[in-house]
């Protein structure tokens, strides 16, 4: 009974694939290709920038985009609504990090080692990109066309580049080596 089911299931399988190519060759898969090829140039641009704003409203835009256009599903809307969320509090630290006073109370809050890295606080901004970075690679894992891993995979880079951006605003308010981990100036 069970190898009937493989062997049927392995049918439908092919049967998909087969239609898959077919709907690969028309007119709008190759729009859509080129949609996405543009789609691709502009987050690689954002992520080249070395402008973090940029590269987080990327990210939002798309977010943002995909839970209104694509969420099809409770588990899927719930992510994209975390996700959302979570680029909202990068957003609010990117609007204190720069402000000594107000940042040294986030690295204050920040002391254990467990909540720092490089001498830097694990606020809620690290945090995100890190849970962000965590979802966009889930996300590769999942039944993709190429074209979508490479938007997902620079869109991976780019949230990269935005955790080095951050860090090193936060070093440079924080007057932190980042290359040592330690506090330059004077210890509050």
């Amino acid at each position: 009974m069970a190898h009937k089911a493989i062997q049927k299931l392995n049918r439908l399988l092919a049967i998909e694939e087969e239609f898959a190519k077919e709907m690969n060759e028309t007119v709008a898969a190759k729009q859509l290709q080129d949609a996405r090829g543009g789609l691709l140039g502009n987050i690689r641009d954002a992520g080249r920038s070395g402008d973090l704003s940029l590269i987080i409203a990327t990210e939002r835009a798309i977010v943002e985009g995909d839970l209104s256009r694509y969420a099809n599903s409770q588990s899927m809307t719930n992510s994209l609504k975390t996700a959302v969320n979570e680029i909202a509090a990068i957003e609010r630290h990117i609007g204190i990090v720069d402000a000594e006073a107000t940042y040294r109370t986030v690295d204050h809050a920040h002391s254990l080692p467990r909540n720092r890295k490089g001498g830097l606080p694990l606020d809620e901004a690290r945090q995100a990109l890190a849970s962000h970075f965590t979802r966009l690679n889930n996300m590769d894992k999942s039944r993709l066309g190429g074209d979508e891993k490479k938007i997902i995979d620079a869109r991976k880079v780019s949230i990269l580049v935005a955790g080095k951006l951050y860090a090193a605003r936060q070093a440079k308010t924080l007057g932190v080596d980042p290359s040592r981990g330690k506090k330059r100036g004077p210890r509050l």
